[in-house]
């Protein structure tokens, strides 16, 4: 069968084997694609998962985040849409987790001319209903882009017969359950569904039993394992030497460094106050454009920005090679987070670091952490820290982030605006980091 001019001839493959891709009933033509893109040895997910999917099966797939699971669904897909002739359906929380998966589908799919179109928010829909109306073989979308789509008639998923729910616990976590519902009911019964989810709440459960026909179950670790190559550290820090902290920990690691603030506004302090360090930072949370997102992220990549400060929509949708250390500024709301969170090091094999800032007071958030991680973690003394930024100091960064005709209100169309006087001391004192 095919897709663009290229066709899959199965021939009997050798006995399965956890060292390469053979024997796991890949058509020999995308054997010839993974070796050509260095993908040599298989993760233990993708072992188990790829013989089930290329022979049609639903399953559900529990793996911790960083384990290479878009290769364990990408495969069967791209594989049974030579076959079948239908249409395959990427489900995943984030724009910058669809944007991923869609370069992966690119990656493996160019040799055999694959099309494929991502649906994301935050995007123009002029360019996605061009790639709509390209007929692609791959959807990639997030639930409510694609509801937005389905809604104006851009979109129809009658064609739709593999689906692929990634992250699925997030989704849900993120609100998304009546779009993934909707949906559900929208594209036809008769399809194959591979689930994947880092851990299996009753919710995700009741998905499976409601929207799937036998799933098989592979883990191929226990939900909620971290991951063995990542050392773990805490430091017991009082709020207002949080920054500092921040501060000696760049001095004594050379290497990229992602750091997780509980809040938006959270971030943006703690980049404006990187910055002053003289670090070149970024930020992603909600409250930044997709292009703005991007820019962060892509820099993060290519060495363009050493340090990236995001909140908890960026724990699974950062999939970078190399990061060196991981920091919890904040400890997450939901002890589930911290797993995804120290999963973007350490990854592919590599050796990471994590470390956390734990407040006094925080010692039930902590306990609950170890629980779900079956492990204590190590709490160090506090180093000696950096002498704190004076208040001139850091007015400086907010005088860079904040324009002047913004800092005094100089903005046209509303009562009261342009004859405000420049900000006090005081106001500018709630501005600047004080952690």
């Amino acid at each position: 069968m095919e897709i663009g001019s290229y066709y899959f001839f199965m021939t009997p493959q050798p006995k399965p084997s956890t060292e390469s891709f053979f024997g796991l009933g890949i058509a020999p033509k995308l054997l010839e694609i993974l070796e050509k893109n260095h993908f040599e040895t298989p993760t233990p997910i993708q072992t188990k998962a790829i013989p089930i999917g290329v022979e049609g099966n639903d399953l559900v797939g529990i793996a911790q985040t960083g384990t290479g699971k878009t290769l364990a669904f990408a495969i069967p897909m791209i594989q049974r849409l030579a076959a079948t002739k239908g249409r395959g359906l990427v489900l995943l929380p984030t724009r910058e987790l669809a944007i991923q998966v869609s370069e992966t589908f690119e990656k493996i799919g160019r040799g055999i001319h694959l099309q494929s179109a991502v649906l994301i928010g935050g995007a123009s829909m002029g360019p996605q209903i061009r790639a709509v109306k390209n007929d692609p073989h791959v959807i990639v979308a997030t639930p409510g882009r694609l509801i937005d789509h389905l809604n104006q008639g851009t979109v129809k998923l009658n064609r739709v017969n593999i689906l692929v729910l990634d992250e699925a616990d997030r989704m849900l976590d993120m609100g998304f359950a009546p779009q993934i519902k909707r949906i559900l009911e929208t594209i036809p019964k008769e399809r194959q569904t591979m689930l994947f989810s880092a851990t299996m709440p009753g919710e995700i459960a009741r998905l499976a039993a409601g929207y799937m026909k036998l799933p098989v179950r592979i883990e191929v670790a226990p939900s909620g394992t971290a991951s063995e190559r990542v050392e773990q550290e805490l430091f017991v820090v009082q709020k207002n030497d949080k920054v500092r902290l921040l501060e000696k920990l760049l001095g004594e690691y050379h290497g990229t460094v992602l750091v997780f603030s509980r809040t938006k506004h959270g971030a943006r302090k703690i980049c404006r106050s990187l910055k002053h360090m003289e670090h070149s930072a970024a930020e992603i949370h909600s409250d930044r454009s997709l292009s703005q997102r991007r820019d962060a992220l892509e820099g993060f990549k290519n060495g363009k920005y050493r340090v990236l400060v995001a909140t908890d929509i960026a724990a699974r949708g950062i999939d970078v090679k190399g990061i060196e250390l991981v920091v919890n500024f904040d400890l997450p709301d939901q002890a589930e987070d911290y797993v995804h969170r120290i999963g973007r090091t350490g990854r592919a094999g590599q050796a990471g670091k994590a470390i956390s800032f734990a407040m006094p007071d925080q010692g039930r958030d902590v306990r609950d952490i170890e629980k779900l991680i079956r492990l204590p973690l190590r709490i160090t003394p506090l180093p000696e820290l950096p002498p704190a930024r004076t208040m001139s100091e850091t007015a400086d960064v907010d005088r860079e982030a904040y324009p002047r005709h913004r800092r005094q209100g100089q903005s046209k169309g509303r009562a009261g605006y342009g004859q405000r006087p420049a900000h006090s001391s005081s106001e500018r004192r709630r501005r600047t980091p004080n952690f």
